[in-house]
């Protein structure tokens, strides 16, 4: 199926994909929700940058200074009409990661009261539960998980149970790192704020595969990092409502976050500033605003529709054989699929694949509840980019017949 995308032009942009393995064979890379590549659209822009343009931001008086801190803060204005912010709203951090530990120690510490609730969901990252951890026992909050159902999809009748009086924060996934499964956000926000409750979102799976609009949305924190979509390591969003980015005390102390100092006290900035301490990842920042302008001359629509064909694909071909079994059917999802091959671990798959050029991810994904209410160990998984085709998907039943013949 055609899906308008001029898929040759699109690899020719990624040197890594010319790379040969193992006896010169072609790299199928199938690990974009770990990290995707980059273009030369983004390694040309930070390499161009450092090379011609670099010097500290903010601070500086001199001609070279005020060109990267031009720099910076246009990255910052590319990254919040990406998302339908204003620059105000966007912080930026070193990855998602930073970005909710950023909102469960700042909002957290100063909203959560013992006995309020959190309610997280059985499909997030851990980076979605083990911050919220943290300060539930720090404040006497209580984490609550919200269960699935056995497509993967969120039992909603759980969520509506589980949501009451005592709920402060709703902090869940867009979409499932692990299954691809994307859950119906729309109504958790909805729901949640009438209410009284704070949403937060962890939109590192749903920037890269679809439109998000945080004003659409009417969520009030929103969490992604720029490695996933096709942008550098180091650095990462928040989004928030600016009213409560202003009500927040700052996560970290330093320089640059500060309006006066003295053995007194210190006053702080304003948002977004406040919550960047330190000499920020400037060429880093330079490199996701290269990232989206690279997403949006390709079109997160058309990018959505090829990965969308590919899932299509692979479920049809995987689906077809008798001994793989896909985790995750929920009807609306995205070109993350996890799966096992009979009873073999997921590392011998894994490792197997790899010798016939495909790299996947295996293990738990940093999703061990999820994988313990899916009652497996660990799993092999597959997710798609702009970059992958049919051919991929061919290549990866390949590997798979070579590892039925060497694991019997």
């Amino acid at each position: 199926m055609a899906t308008g995308l001029d898929l040759a032009a699109i690899r020719a942009q990624f040197p890594t994909l010319e790379r040969r393995v193992y006896d010169d064979k072609r790299l199928i890379f199938l690990d974009s929700a770990a990290s995707s590549q980059k273009p030369l659209a983004v390694t040309d822009a930070m390499d161009q940058f450092m090379k011609t343009s670099y010097a500290n931001v903010h601070r500086g008086v001199h001609r070279l200074s005020q060109e990267a801190t031009d720099a910076f803060e246009a990255a910052r204005t590319k990254v919040a009409r990406f998302m339908g912010a204003e620059e105000r709203e966007v912080v930026f951090t070193k990855n998602a990661t930073e970005a909710i530990n950023l909102v469960a120690q700042s909002w957290g510490r100063k909203n959560l009261r013992p006995g309020d609730e959190i309610l997280l969901t059985v499909l997030e990252h851990h980076a979605n539960i083990v911050p919220w951890q943290l300060i539930a026992e720090e404040t006497g909050a209580v984490v609550r998980p919200v269960d699935i159902r056995e497509d993967g999809s969120l039992d909603m009748d759980d969520f509506a149970d589980k949501l009451g009086d005592r709920t402060r924060m709703v902090a869940c996934a867009f979409v499932s790192n692990v299954l691809g499964t994307v859950l119906p956000v729309e109504e958790i926000i909805a729901r949640a704020h009438a209410q009284g409750a704070l949403v937060l979102l962890d939109a590192s799976q749903a920037v890269t595969h679809r439109r998000v609009d945080v004003r659409a949305l009417d969520v009030d924190f929103l969490a992604w990092t720029g490695h996933k979509l096709y942008g550098p390591t180091g650095i990462g969003v928040l989004y928030g409502k600016y009213d409560l980015l202003d009500a927040m005390p700052p996560y970290q102390g330093g320089g640059d976050m500060i309006d006066t100092v003295s053995f007194a006290g210190t006053t702080f900035r304003e948002p977004p500033f406040r919550f960047e301490a330190g000499t920020p990842a400037i060429v880093e920042a330079v490199g996701l605003g290269a990232a989206v302008d690279w997403v949006e001359g390709v079109g997160i629509e058309a990018i959505a529709a090829h990965e969308a064909d590919l899932l299509d694909y692979a479920m049809e071909r995987m689906g077809a054989a008798n001994d793989v079994r896909v985790l995750g059917t929920a009807p609306e999802k995205v070109s993350v699929l996890a799966f096992q091959l009979g009873d073999h671990h997921a590392n011998d798959v894994g490792t197997i694949l790899d010798r016939t050029g495909v790299a996947l991810r295996v293990g738990q994904h940093c999703a061990e509840p999820l994988h313990d209410r899916l009652g497996v160990h660990s799993t092999a998984r597959v997710s798609f980019a702009a970059y992958n085709g049919r051919d991929d998907v061919d290549a990866l039943l390949d590997g798979l017949a070579v590892c039925r013949e060497l694991l019997g």
